[in-house]
């Protein structure tokens, strides 16, 4: 009897943190957590309940290296979607996230800093069925965004409230009607398992997250990668947190945090901490010249 009553509260805590109903304590971070790999990784498929649970991708990874460096703080997760963490933040909820980019609306509810060049990895990439491959010939690759926007025999499909960064995002709110469909969508890979059935032509989407998804369903071969010229429109990887004043608080602590990673003399110790062997040498000369002048920047909070 005791161990199902253990079993019960245990249900009981992660339930609360599921729905947002955290208690509201200045001296804790709350941060928004997603299984996104590769980016944002869930260990055997359980949301982190503790930093020690977070996985070792780019952005977990990151994460990982902050919350080190931030020992004035406990911290919490929430898996949820991007709307349900909108909504809260909205309602009043103290949040801070990883997972969103900056953008001109999202400043209205968020505050934003920025802790390391966005990695290749992160080039954005039209996704299409294998049998739709042929449709696409004498396109050329990489592909231009505004040019297949302009096929009104090809039907894209997007996830609702997700920015692409703000070239890829202008491109499409320029397009307005002619954009591609948006749907609610609590995870990106629901988006894809759409794309596999046929249900649209085409989708955007990191290869990484294709990768991911296609391993895990044993899908190989089944969705093609095709590099957009539009890609790099992320340059920074960001950290967001509520527009208001305990969010700032917890900004500026973040944004300090990356200062003292910036200024670690022991960089390459922590950078093989946070991406092992699978940082490219291009990566590794963008992050070293954007940690020395972070080092010597101070605060760089929108």
């Amino acid at each position: 009897m005791r161990a199902l009553i253990g079993k019960a509260l245990t249900a009981l805590a992660v339930t609360c943190l599921a729905g947002g109903a955290f208690a509201q304590g200045g001296d804790t971070v709350r941060w928004l957590a997603q299984d996104l790999p590769p980016h944002f990784n869930y260990v055997d498929g359980r949301p982190p309940q503790k930093p020690a649970d977070l996985g070792h991708g780019e952005l977990d990874g990151m994460l990982r290296m902050l919350i080190a460096r931030m020992p004035q703080f406990q911290h919490e997760f929430l898996d949820a979607s991007l709307p349900r963490f909108e909504t809260l933040v909205r309602q009043g909820q103290t949040m801070c996230s990883v997972l969103h980019v900056r953008t001109p609306e999202r400043l209205g509810w968020l505050y934003f800093t920025h802790t390391h060049p966005a990695l290749f990895s992160r080039q954005i990439h039209v996704i299409v069925h294998r049998d739709t491959l042929a449709r696409l010939e004498g396109m050329g690759q990489p592909l231009q965004l505004a040019e297949l926007l302009q096929r009104g025999d090809l039907t894209g499909l997007l996830p609702r409230d997700r920015s692409f960064g703000p070239r890829i995002d202008a491109i499409l709110q320029a397009q307005g009607s002619r954009a591609p469909k948006t749907a609610s969508a609590a995870r990106n890979m629901q988006v894809l398992a759409m794309l596999r059935l046929r249900r649209m032509d085409y989708t955007l989407e990191y290869p990484s997250v294709v990768d991911e998804y296609l391993k895990a369903n044993e899908a190989q071969g089944e969705l093609v990668k095709i590099p957009l010229a539009e890609a790099r429109s992320t340059m920074v990887a960001t950290v967001a947190c509520s527009r208001n004043p305990e969010g700032r608080r917890q900004i500026e602590a973040i944004d300090a945090a990356v200062r003292r990673l910036a200024q670690d003399p022991n960089r390459e110790a922590w950078l093989r901490a946070w991406r092992g062997d699978q940082l490219d040498e291009a990566d590794r000369q963008r992050i070293n010249r954007y940690m020395d002048e972070r080092a010597k920047a101070g605060p760089q909070i929108d």
